[in-house]
């Protein structure tokens, strides 16, 4: 299982937690207290941090998400043979339906690009078998600058034109 794909509990479980102060506005609250959250996913050792907010609580479920987007973007694993059932659950018709901000959009873009580093970053070949359209993968993607701009430093890497 891609460690995007875990339970919020079971990745907090793989993970270091740091709190920390940052600067910036918020008042004397965010200047005092250590709000800040940084998780280290120790396995991988990525990390991401959440510290705009005022309450630790909000920052860590940030850094959450930020860190299953690092995983997702930057962790492989090989693709299942069939879509798994989150990804059978989001099609309808061939549409794609999921929020940028939605808690299983990192899962979502790791098993995309599993499924792409399967057939060289081709979106037809990887589009068919998930049950969706070649533009519906692309605007997976497109949602997020930084899937937008992983997804088209992957196809540069293999070779091909980045996607418009």
């Amino acid at each position: 299982m891609h460690p995007a794909a875990l339970p919020p509990d079971e990745l907090l479980l793989q993970c270091d937690e740091t709190r920390t102060r940052r600067s910036g506005p918020g008042g004397q609250h965010r200047n005092k207290v250590e709000t800040a959250v940084v998780l280290v996913h120790r396995p991988t050792g990525v990390s991401a941090e959440g510290s705009e907010r005022r309450s630790q609580a909000d920052n860590r479920r940030v850094a959450l998400w930020r860190l299953r987007l690092t995983l997702a973007l930057a962790h492989r694993e090989p693709p299942a043979a069939t879509p798994s059932a989150l990804w059978a659950s989001r099609v309808r018709g061939s549409q794609l339906a999921i929020a940028a901000d939605h808690d299983d959009y990192p899962t979502l873009v790791a098993e995309a690009i599993d499924r792409l580093m399967a057939v060289g970053f081709e979106m037809r070949p990887a589009a068919e078998p998930l049950g969706v359209s070649m533009s519906q993968l692309t605007k997976l993607f497109r949602k997020v600058p930084a899937a937008w701009v992983a997804i088209n430093r992957l196809r540069r890497d293999a070779g091909l034109t980045p996607l418009k």
